[in-house]
């Protein structure tokens, strides 16, 4: 499936200041890894060593968060946009 990625400010050093990316993947997991071959260092930004996506990134699929959705399983169709949001904490 072939998807278009947002990317937030914060990681766009490591995708050439593209603040966006077509990839492919079936689902948000595949999409990652696709990410990591052309962006090396991401994936390293949005999951931990276990491979977990971190707390602090939020990922949406068409406006839809994954954590109510299934997750780094989310499926993708043709045309989803994902988006990576880095959470805001503040007092």
């Amino acid at each position: 499936m072939s998807v278009t990625v947002l990317i937030p400010g914060a990681l766009r050093k490591l995708t050439n200041d593209s603040p966006t990316l077509e990839c492919t993947g079936a689902n948000i997991a595949e999409v990652i890894d696709a990410l990591d071959r052309s962006c090396p260092g991401i994936k390293a930004r949005l999951c931990g060593e276990n491979g977990e996506l971190r707390r602090f990134v939020n990922f949406y699929v068409n406006s839809e968060d994954i954590r109510f959705l299934q997750g780094r399983e989310t499926q993708l169709h043709d045309g989803d946009e994902v988006s990576i949001v880095p959470a805001i904490a503040g007092g």
